[in-house]
């Protein structure tokens, strides 16, 4: 048997020079290598309907209920609704993996007691449990492009997408964490029950208000001592984190008024990146809050992180239908949502009443 040595390391280059071989350049500095799955999603997908190219992105699931996006591009949705939607910006988020999310929380805390070095311990009292329970829906929005523009590469379909879809679930999401009414949605801390009392004498789940002493207005003698009285409405632990939320139009009011010396209550924040303060306390606009009327709630002061809960239930999923509405392709998003008061010791609300 003969064998064949190549001792000339030259002919051996120019074999491998004949065989056929891929350039692989290597990446320059700073350079980052593009996700497939995100290429065949947005390339393959949104632009084309490539629903084959989607096989190696472990988030697809059934073609006739759509394709969870990359991360990439639902952290660009989840960025974008944290910076428009004030109710989310505040509150606790939590991501669940169904829709049967329960939270515990208790009332009066564990009891405790007093005791001599060697006296018997007698049993203390149990907390009591309350469960909560968030209302679900399904968040969905529907923009439309035509396939000329998702054929243009100039066209960023990746952000228009996920500025489109974010926007939208921002205006609807955050009417609901406000006044929804629980059904197929979140509930909104306005939707509770309500009652003058303290926490002590109020029952769980029920949200304080403190009147204005007027009927159908702020007072006219000394508004800003009745904002004086919401804030202590709230116990100190939750003033750690407080926050004021309402309209433009209240806060057009609120920024006129003045203490006794002549000054501003209201402050602007000198800072970038600091809110405006009223009391010392972050102003939250949210333009879902009510007008100053007769009987309404148009101030919210609380630590909505330890008041409110809003829990997302997996990704944006995205189905592309170019049948419906020739020659439009629609981009059918959906998400599972809820929201709920989880605390109503921590949220407290200014009513337009006499008493």
């Amino acid at each position: 048997m003969d064998y064949e040595v190549k001792a000339d390391p030259m002919a051996a280059a120019f074999d491998a020079a004949d065989a056929p071989a891929t350039l692989i350049r290597p990446a320059l500095a700073g350079a980052t290598l593009a996700d497939p799955a995100r290429s065949a999603f947005i390339d393959g997908y949104l632009r084309h309907g490539r629903e084959v190219e989607l096989k190696s992105f472990s988030g697809a699931v059934a073609a006739d209920g759509g394709y969870a996006v990359p991360r990439e591009v639902d952290a660009v949705i989840d960025a974008t609704l944290k910076a428009i939607s004030p109710i989310r910006a505040i509150a606790n988020v939590v991501r669940v993996g169904s829709a049967g999310y329960r939270k515990l929380v208790t009332t009066g805390g564990t009891a405790s007691g007093w005791a001599s070095e060697t006296a018997a311990r007698p049993n203390t009292g149990t907390p009591v449990f309350n469960e909560i329970v968030p209302s679900f829906g399904e968040l969905y929005a529907n923009p439309a492009a035509t396939q000329a523009m998702l054929d243009d590469a100039a066209f960023d379909v990746e952000a228009w997408l996920a500025d489109e879809i974010a926007h939208e679930f921002a205006k609807a999401e955050g009417t609901a964490f406000v006044d929804g009414d629980g059904i197929n949605k979140p509930k909104g801390f306005l939707s509770y029950a309500t009652a003058s009392t303290n926490d002590q004498s109020r029952a769980f789940g029920t949200l304080q208000t403190v009147a204005t002493g007027v009927a159908n207005d702020l007072p006219a003698a000394s508004p800003q001592e009745k904002l004086v009285d919401l804030v202590h409405a709230l116990r100190a632990p939750y003033r750690q984190g407080a926050v004021w939320v309402m309209n433009s139009g209240t806060l057009a009011r609120i920024r006129k008024f003045k203490d006794a010396n002549g000054a501003f209550i209201w402050q602007p924040g000198l800072v970038a990146n600091q809110p405006d303060t009223l009391l010392g306390y972050p102003v939250v606009e949210s333009e879902d809050m009510p007008d100053i009327g007769p009987g309404s709630l148009p101030i919210a002061f609380g630590n909505f992180r330890a008041g409110y809960v809003i829990a997302e239930r997996s990704e944006t999923s995205i189905l592309r239908d170019p049948f419906t509405n020739k020659p439009y392709v629609n981009f059918y998003a959906t998400k599972r949502l809820g929201g709920a008061v989880s605390n109503s010791e921590a949220i407290k609300l200014l009513k337009v009443a006499a008493n």
